[in-house]
């Protein structure tokens, strides 16, 4: 039957890229408050796709933004089938900005092989890839070789912030699943499949330091005051050394080492430091010392200034003393930090640091550990086989930068682990300007969603 099912798959190439253009469309950006139409119109857009692969889907409402539920009906399945769970986000990035765009964001476009929109990538075309698959099983088999749940959220670029109550409200529904399927992560690069099995947990401040209660002529006022743009300045300059190291106190005590022979593989990875600086625009990467770019990447900590914000930024000249300086911090964390932990050291050491004069708030956008999975597990070599079969060649396990917090909600409530099997290219301007899916990708990740059914149906039986 799979057979037939990648048959369909190949046969219905331009109908899945044009359904995946209608959702692009949608400005779903669920950030800002003039979309709050378009990401529900996005929900439903979803709902309404996922009904016509045979699912029965319903909207989730949440103080914000809606999640979507899907399940496959009753007599759909074999019986005593295993149950996985789907798992992707339809919200998107703010599209800004947008001048820097070849196209318009929400115009999908098709270049170089290449499908340009705002969540091509991130995430609604890889989500897409599986609800295409589910269509693909639906038409040709008349049923699924599994139970599946599907669960896409509104609110993922937005800290998920209903994210936790819905999933404990589903708990009953969900507690027999075997694996959760996530979509939201890259190959490693162009051909060379991989299985994400590390993510480095985030936290996520916004700071703001007050001084004077207003603005103050910086000719008449300056001398006699601590500027707050000035004193952000210097915190931020000291949250670094020489050597790239974090100073705050005791970030570094708890960092799991990693094992030689995870590293050494590593080392055998066709990368290469001089294309990574090229890639990225630099003459020359940066980091702390000691550990290569995909160590620096994948199993160290980092702290990282994402944002500025003090003063007159209008055009020509205004000399004050802003009353007030913000910046935005993140911080990635890697196994065995305590996220607890270290933001009460990262708030006493700003505070031991701040002058008279001005005082700092904090406010908390953000919260997430990191996390490891297996890798010898019964779904992991069930996603190792679709890839092979479904992307062309042999997938490497590696780990990834970024924060996936979903992962680590799964598992606390519900003990499911994770596979993280990606579709797009670390090149795909995620978060950035002319976000892109090659279209290798995007229908290598169809064939592979339908197949990695067919292998956990056979894995997760046995």
């Amino acid at each position: 039957m799979i057979d037939t099912v990648l048959i369909w798959i190949e046969k219905n190439s331009r109908r899945w890229l044009h359904d995946l253009q209608q959702w692009l469309a949608i400005p779903s950006v669920s950030t800002d408050p003039s979309h709050v139409t378009d990401v529900h119109a996005a929900a439903e857009w979803a709902q309404f796709y996922l009904r016509t692969a045979g699912l029965d889907a319903t909207l989730i409402p949440t103080p914000r933004h809606p999640c979507v539920l899907a399940t496959t009906p009753a007599g759909m399945y074999p019986q005593n089938a295993p149950h996985v769970v789907i798992y992707g986000h339809y919200d998107v990035q703010p599209p800004d900005p947008l001048e820097a765009w070849s196209s318009p964001p929400f115009s999908p476009t098709i270049n170089h092989g290449q499908i340009v929109a705002r969540g091509a990538s991130d995430d609604k075309g890889q989500t897409f890839c599986h609800m295409a698959a589910l269509l693909a099983w639906r038409e040709i088999a008349q049923q699924f070789p599994l139970r599946v749940t599907v669960l896409l959220e509104g609110e993922e670029e937005i800290g998920s912030p209903n994210l936790p109550e819905v999933i404990k409200n589903l708990k009953p529904q969900l507690s027999d699943a075997s694996a959760l399927i996530i979509s939201d992560s890259s190959q490693f690069a162009p051909g060379i499949p991989a299985i994400t099995s590390g993510l480095r947990g985030l936290i996520y401040y916004q700071l703001t330091l007050s001084g004077p209660n207003r603005d103050l002529h910086s000719g008449v006022y300056g001398g006699t005051v601590a500027n707050p743009a000035t004193v952000l300045c210097q915190l931020l300059g000291r949250l670094h050394d020489a050597t790239g190291r974090v100073t705050i106190p005791g970030f570094y005590d708890d960092v799991a080492a990693v094992e030689a022979n995870v590293r050494e593989s590593w080392r055998k990875l066709p990368f290469s430091d001089e294309q990574f600086a090229q890639d990225v625009g630099v003459k020359k990467l940066y980091g702390e010392q000691g550990y290569s770019t995909i160590e620096r990447r994948w199993c160290r900590p980092t702290l990282e200034i994402n944002g500025l914000t003090a003063g007159f930024q209008g055009a020509g000249a205004k000399t004050i003393i802003p009353a007030k300086a913000s910046a935005k911090v993140s911080m990635r964390l890697v196994p065995n930090q305590n996220p607890e932990k270290i933001k009460a050291s990262f708030e006493s050491y700003m505070q031991s640091m701040l002058p008279d004069g001005v005082s700092m708030q904090f406010e908390l956008f953000g919260s997430s550990p990191a996390v490891l999975t297996a890798t010898n597990s019964p779904a992991i070599t069930a996603a190792i086989n679709a890839a092979r079969a479904g992307l062309g060649a042999e997938p490497v396990i590696i780990r990834e930068g970024g924060s996936i917090p979903v992962v680590n909600w799964f598992r606390q409530e519900l003990g499911l682990e994770s596979v993280l099997l990606g579709f797009g290219l670390p090149d795909d301007n995620l978060h950035s300007p002319n976000e892109k899916l090659d279209l290798d990708g995007f229908y290598g990740g169809i064939r592979t969603s339908a197949l990695l059914l067919d292998e956990l149906s056979q894995a997760l039986s046995k």
